[in-house]
């Protein structure tokens, strides 16, 4: 491919487009062979991929316009694919090596395992709920899923899951606490199992931020196909440690359906955009309520996650509807996910979408690892 315009906004942005095999994001990586916008306002972004075909083009062209999303004076997004010469993919492999071996060993969570993030604008709307209950539905899919309690004032992950105990260690790393579902698992870090349930933390904004780097950096998550990240309500700045440590995160924002939790959560979304985090969508909490007759009840009003999701230019990816099932199961530990109601469907549909479009989990597809299948033993062997 030839290159052409590289527009230096657009390049920043793209930036935060990382390739889910190798680690490293595709400016890094040399795939932006073209970015410009005309004065339509029309973003036009060329791709160069590996090989013919590739089954990650569908992806990164969904990570491509989630990253320009919301971009000052761009209307539309245009992606281009094309093909690598010789010479571009000898450099990306070169770059790839080189990115793998510079890659920080403070943590054990690979470049390629998915980062799921979930976050509100406001506290209230169920985002802790959410996160639960995706880590148990991915679980019961079969995969590893680990999960950071990153609000870690406000932890409440133990309790939605039914676990406890205190967390050990062993070789130096902490061991989160496991929890078999399905033919999956469990594995969770939260400050829930190092205090006291009602225990204030009367910590500042640098410790804070301290311990949630340690449960990133310092506890053991090998062998996890997943990582979701229970973040604090509302503008906090986790999520610009979360995109220098892990730079794969992208984010899902809950919301309820009233405007004020839908503006609320708009600032969270551009507070990620700003910190290089892409938005992956909307996740509307406390939809509707449909009782025993069938007859449907908006008892939070209507439409908030819809018009969230038109702001920010992503898609509303679920909408839960309100369901006791979810309090009670909150309350003795039992994820609603597990349940045959409206918003156990819900949720397992949610699971369903991030496993199999939104974010496979490692090995599920690829074609820069058949390209680069030596690589890893390459490092190794470096």
């Amino acid at each position: 491919m030839v290159t052409t315009t590289l527009d230096a906004s657009v390049l920043a942005r793209l930036g935060g487009v990382v390739d889910p095999e190798l680690g490293a994001d595709i400016v890094t990586l040399g795939m932006v062979t073209g970015a410009s916008i005309d004065e339509a306002g029309i973003a036009t972004v060329a791709i160069g991929l590996t090989t013919v075909g590739c089954p990650l083009r569908a992806r990164l062209e969904r990570d491509v316009r989630a990253a320009l999303a919301g971009l000052d004076g761009v209307r539309e997004v245009v992606v281009e694919m094309g093909l690598l010469d010789p010479a571009a993919k000898a450099a990306l492999m070169d770059i790839a090596r080189r990115a793998a071996q510079d890659r920080s060993p403070t943590t054990t969570i690979p470049g390629t395992v998915p980062v799921l993030a979930i976050g509100s604008g406001k506290g209230g709307v169920g985002k802790s709920s959410v996160t639960a209950n995706l880590g148990v539905a991915l679980a019961a899919r079969g995969h590893v899923v680990g999960i950071i309690d990153a609000d870690v004032g406000g932890f409440s992950l133990p309790r939605l899951l039914g676990m406890s105990g205190p967390l050990a260690a062993k070789g130096g790393r902490l061991v989160p606490r496991s929890k078999p579902v399905g033919e999956g698992e469990l594995r969770v870090v939260s400050m829930g199992f190092l205090a006291e349930e009602a225990q204030a933390l009367l910590w500042r904004g640098l410790i804070l931020n301290k311990a949630v780097q340690q449960f990133i950096e310092d506890a053991d998550w090998t062998g996890i196909d997943y990582l979701l990240v229970d973040l604090p309500p509302g503008t906090s700045d986790v999520p610009m440690g979360l995109a220098r440590t892990l730079p794969q995160t992208g984010l899902l924002l809950v919301t309820t359906p009233p405007l004020a939790a839908q503006l609320v959560a708009a600032r969270a979304g551009d507070l990620a955009r700003r910190a290089n985090l892409r938005v992956l969508g909307v996740i509307e909490n406390m939809s509707s309520f449909v009782c025993e007759h069938g007859t449907s009840y908006e008892l939070f009003g209507a439409g908030g996650g819809a018009r969230l999701a038109e702001q920010l230019h992503v898609d509303l990816l679920a909408s839960v509807p309100f369901d006791p099932a979810l309090g009670a199961g909150a309350d003795e530990g039992e994820a609603a996910a597990l349940t045959d109601t409206a918003a156990g469907r819900a949720l397992r549909e949610l699971a369903r979408l991030v496993a199999t479009e939104l974010a496979p989990p490692p090995g599920a597809q690829g074609c820069t690892a058949r390209l680069l299948d030596a690589l890893e033993r390459v490092v190794e062997r470096a």
